[in-house]
This record gives C-alpha cells, sequence and structure tokens, in this order.
C-alpha cells in the first residue's frame, strides 16, 4: 500500500515521542511496542502485546489517540481513526472472521444448516440417547457400513429433524470427502413431480433427477411419510432407496411411525428394518429443564427456576411445544412487563390457553422441589443436602409434604428425590407439617402461597 501507515510506522512513533515530549521509558514501554494490525482510507487498528504490556487499550485511548492520529497525518497525510486492541483479540478476531465466512459458504451450499442444528445443541437423556448415539455413529462412519439404513421415527416435533441436520453437519464439517444430500418429501415430491412434467419435452429431465439424489454417498430424506400416499414418488424414491442401498451408499430417514406401523408392502418395511430403526420419546422433566436453560443462555430476558420448571412440567409433550411456551413467556414478559423481572403468575397467565387443562396437573416432584427452593431462595443443593439447620429443613419438610399430597408417589420414592434414606424421614415430615397447618397461621400462609404457585387447588 503506498504511502502505508504500517511501512512509516517507525516514523510516526519517533515523530511522536519528540513532538509530545515522550520519556524514554514511557516510549519503550508503550508506544515501541505497539503493532499496526490493519488499516483503510478512514480508520487504522493498533494492537499492544497485552503478554507483556497488560490491557492499557483504556490509556492509550485516553492519552495517545489524539497524538497518533495526528502524527500519522503528519508523516502519511491521512486523517483516520484510531481503535486499540489487543495482539490476543486480534488474533480471536481473525479466527472468527474465517469461521464465519466458512460457515457462510457452507449456508449457502446447504441451506438447510442455517436451522444452527448440531450435536452439541441437542440435549441427550433417555427419552433420546438410543437415537442420538446411533445418528453419531453414522455420522462418524458415514460408509455405509453401520446401522444403514438409519431410521429415525418419532412423533412431531421431538428432534428427528435436529438429529438429522447435526448428521449432515458432522459429515460436511469433517468429512467433506463424501458428496452428500438432505432433502425434505416434500422437496424431493417437488422434484420428481417437475421431471415427469419436463420430460415431455425434455428427455433429460429423468435421468437428471436420478443423477442428483442418486449419486451420492449419503442420501438423508426427512418426513418420509408424506410420500406414502404418492405412487409415482413413492416409486421413485424406492428406485433410489435400491439402488444406493445396493452400491453400499449410507441412507437416513426419519418418519412418524416405526417401519412396522407405516402403510406399505411388506417388501419395503423389511428394508427399512434391516438397518437401524430406533425411535425418540417425550422429553421428561430433566431434559425440559435442559433445552430450556440451554435456551437461556441466548435469552437476554432470564425466567426463574420455578418458570422454567412450571414450563418444563406442563409443556413437553414435544421439543417444539415446550419451546413455543418459553417463547411466548418471553414475548409476554417484555410486553406487559417491559424491564421487569417475568412472575409465575405472569407465565401462567401467558400460557392459560396454551397449556391444557389436562396438562395443569401434572405436578412432579421436581417441580414442587424447585418451586419451594425458589420461594425460600433456597439453593437446591442445599436443600437436598445432609444440613438440618432451620433454614433448610423446614423447606424441604414442606416438599415432602406437598410431595405426598399432589404427586402419586410413594413415601420411598419422594425419600429418594428428596435424597433421604427412607420412607420414615417422609413420614415424620408430613406429621409435623400437618400437625403445625393446624395453629401456625405464616405456615397456612406459605402453603396457600406455594400452591398458588403450584396451580394446585
Amino acid at each position: 500500500m503506498e504511502n502505508s501507515i504500517k511501512d512509516n510506522w517507525t516514523q510516526i512513533i519517533e515523530f511522536l515521542k519528540v513532538n509530545y515530549d515522550i520519556l524514554d521509558i514511557l516510549y519503550r514501554t508503550w508506544i515501541q511496542p505497539l503493532e499496526v494490525i490493519s488499516e483503510s482510507d478512514d480508520e487504522v487498528v493498533i494492537a499492544i502485546d497485552e503478554s507483556k504490556q497488560g490491557d492499557i487499550t483504556p490509556l492509550l485511548d485516553k492519552k495517545y489517540r489524539i497524538p497518533l492520529q495526528t502524527s500519522i497525518a503528519a508523516i502519511t497525510d491521512k486523517n483516520v481513526n484510531i481503535s486499540f486492541t489487543t495482539k490476543n483479540q486480534s488474533r480471536e478476531t481473525s479466527y472468527y472472521n474465517v469461521e464465519e465466512q466458512k460457515q457462510k459458504n457452507l449456508e449457502e451450499k446447504y441451506p438447510f444448516l442455517k436451522s444452527g442444528h448440531s450435536f452439541d445443541n441437542f440435549v441427550v437423556s433417555s427419552s433420546n440417547s438410543m437415537a442420538h448415539a446411533a445418528a453419531l455413529a453414522v455420522a462418524d462412519n458415514p460408509n455405509g457400513q453401520v446401522y444403514n439404513p438409519l431410521f429415525l421415527y418419532s412423533g412431531p416435533g421431538l428432534g428427528k429433524t435436529h438429529l438429522m441436520h447435526s448428521i449432515s453437519r458432522h459429515i460436511i464439517e469433517h468429512h467433506p470427502e463424501y458428496k452428500l444430500r438432505y432433502t425434505t418429501s416434500e422437496k424431493f415430491t417437488n422434484d420428481v413431480i417437475e421431471s415427469i412434467r419436463d420430460s415431455k419435452q425434455n428427455r433429460t429431465a429423468l435421468p437428471n433427477l436420478r443423477e442428483k439424489y442418486r449419486n451420492v454417498d449419503v442420501l438423508l430424506i426427512d418426513d418420509i411419510q408424506f410420500i406414502i400416499d404418492k405412487e409415482s414418488t413413492l416409486q421413485e424414491f424406492f428406485h433410489t432407496f435400491e439402488s444406493l442401498f445396493q452400491n453400499g451408499k449410507q441412507l437416513v430417514i426419519s418418519c412418524d411411525n416405526p417401519p412396522t406401523e407405516i402403510e406399505l408392502e411388506e417388501r419395503y418395511k423389511t428394508r427399512f428394518q434391516s438397518g437401524l430403526p430406533v425411535g425418540i420419546q417425550p422429553p421428561d422433566y430433566e431434559t425440559a429443564m435442559a433445552v430450556l436453560r440451554m435456551k437461556q443462555e441466548t435469552s437476554d430476558v432470564k425466567l426463574k427456576d420455578e418458570i422454567l420448571s412450571y414450563i418444563s412440567t406442563n409443556a413437553r409433550h414435544s421439543i417444539r411445544e415446550l419451546e413455543g411456551a418459553y417463547n411466548k413467556v418471553i414475548l409476554f414478559s417484555k410486553l406487559s412487563r417491559p424491564g421487569e423481572d417475568a412472575t409465575l403468575e405472569m407465565a401462567e397467565a401467558a400460557l392459560k390457553d396454551f397449556i391444557t387443562d389436562s396438562s395443569k396437573v401434572m405436578i412432579t416432584a421436581e417441580y414442587i422441589i424447585d418451586v419451594v427452593c425458589n420461594h425460600f431462595n433456597v439453593d437446591k443443593e442445599r436443600l437436598l443436602s445432609e444440613r438440618r439447620t432451620e433454614d433448610i429443613s423446614i423447606p424441604r419438610q414442606i416438599c415432602m409434604y406437598l410431595c405426598s399430597e399432589y404427586t402419586n408417589l410413594t413415601q420411598q420414592v419422594i425419600a429418594e428425590k428428596l435424597k433421604r434414606k427412607n420412607h420414615t424421614t417422609v413420614n415424620h415430615a408430613v406429621k409435623k407439617i400437618k400437625d403445625d397447618l393446624l395453629v401456625d397461621k405464616e405456615l397456612q400462609s406459605t402453603i396457600i402461597v406455594l400452591k398458588k404457585k403450584l396451580n394446585v387447588n
């Protein structure tokens, strides 16, 4: 770059030293180690070595930004703005710029990757661990030798598409030598219809379709149930399936039902079952809470645990329903209480038309524990510990009482949920709370409030 700031940097800082009377020790310590990282017509970024100087960017900005701009203008005749950074930040910025561009290029080639689905943000639990393990095995070994075909099935919104995208992303990023195609049944159907229509005027239309879907190493088709009643599409799919399968190529299929419950000829069902059919179940309470806590990490509105627990208890028929309920509470909070913390009552109001009457009575021990801990401002780990101080023992006894009253759990199971040794502790706690409720007005009020938070009568 002609007359660049970087090429003239030594002259610039010497001009600075002389004209602004900078002491030798300050010059050697603060100015000489500075390095021009980037420059344009109107801006220059200067980095310090924080490992030697510490992060003195605020000091440099305050004391030397204007003098440096003047010195640059004097030597190079350029009027530029200056910003300071550290070399570490500069390296990170460079790294992330490269990664961002790489991701952008991938998303242009594979638009479905924009969803952001990956194995890293898939919450694994007992309800989906087998499907996750199988998906990861195929992604690590996409050579058609492991679980081929992999057949994922579940009700809507339980993570099939997330796993399909995760497999695709993993193969694209870690096995770029494999040619991969991901499609939905809708897109496959549209391609078949267009090729049949165009074949009347273009003899290459059908061969082009087959080249598109059969000249791959890995084919993933999402929501296969939508093509089962479309005869031409179904026929084309199974010809594609057979071609890839016989050539040892990897197939991954998702469907709302297991192969045994699909209305197809037995030979097709047998093909689907020859690899690994694996189901995904609705999320349990712990999985639902984990999903919501993951969403909290990227949300500018933070919900209390008792609200997350309420959503997890009442809206976990699917991940989609769970996230929908969470988003509705967030939006309701922003609109009705801008700048204020959301409350459990507000969450109940937001979801009154979202949660069915039958789901409102789904009270779990985990939900009760979270609500009680939040009410008494007690850490959950302390509540479940061996501590016997009054600030812990009373909330713990109330938990046992509420679990006994509003769940179908036995006292032994309640003891296990509260990390107690046996049911006698629960029996004692329940009896004590019942006795105290007869005479203790404050305890009566506390139980009323907690029952309201639990949404029980």
